[in-house]
């Protein structure tokens, strides 16, 4: 009967404490969630906004950015190519995972309803309010100088990629710009240039495509982006 006993006390002790561990987990899992969920509240809400394309001058003359009036070259630019440079800017900054980020359709639904011709006159101001309407902390501003694409395959370019653009961090608290980031290429060949070997096989050493171009560039760019407090400073 004594045996019975202590055998049943040890299962109920057993019973209490797998019932205690579950509850530890339950909790834990609990407490992770909220966690994460607090960390994706603190963020700073982020849109990218559709890069603007630089209207004016022929192809081949330096023209002044209308966001901070830095000088780029003009060319040609390939249609739909300022939807693939706002899609490889918005992917990379999700996978930097610092800002909680606007989708592009709710950016682009916002767009829609406003007049172009204002981001042609007012680039800058009206790229501001459409943020503020968004109710963003900070936008980023692209503008497309150029996007001539490859003649030729991979191992042998008849005319090279040629790409030039530049984006704008602006945060909407005081309509500061705080960061720009500028990427301004014609790809060449390793024998014209063998300063620019690390470049050369960072490129696959190989004639790349404007796309690609433009993917390895914003890549480069991207490494001097600041951290979140100094972007609040």
């Amino acid at each position: 009967m004594a045996q019975k006993s202590e055998r049943e006390m040890e299962r109920i002790l057993k019973n209490c404490r797998m019932r205690n561990f579950l509850m530890l987990l339950f909790i834990g899992g609990m407490i992770l969630a909220w966690r994460v969920e607090l960390r994706a509240e603190t963020k700073p809400n982020l849109a990218i906004l559709p890069f603007h394309i630089h209207r004016g001058e022929e192809p081949g003359k330096l023209a002044n950015c209308p966001i901070c009036r830095g000088v780029i070259q003009r060319g040609e630019i390939l249609p739909g190519s300022q939807n693939t440079l706002t899609r490889l800017l918005q992917q990379k900054m999700e996978t930097m995972g610092a800002f909680k980020i606007l989708p592009l359709e709710k950016v682009e639904e916002a767009f829609s309803e406003i007049e172009r011709r204002q981001f042609e006159l007012k680039p800058m101001r009206s790229f501001i309010q459409l943020g503020k309407t968004l109710d963003m902390d900070f936008i980023f501003i692209g503008t497309l100088f150029r996007f001539e694409e490859r003649i030729g395959s991979h191992i042998g370019a008849e005319k090279p990629a040629s790409v030039g653009f530049d984006v704008h961090l602006i945060r909407l608290r005081d309509e500061k710009m705080i960061w720009t980031g500028k990427f301004d290429e014609t790809q060449r060949p390793l024998s014209e240039n063998l300063l620019k070997i690390g470049s050369f096989f960072r490129r696959k050493a190989s004639w790349l495509t404007a796309e690609e171009l433009s993917n390895v560039g914003m890549d480069e760019m991207l490494k001097r982006f600041p951290g979140l407090k100094e972007l609040e400073e």
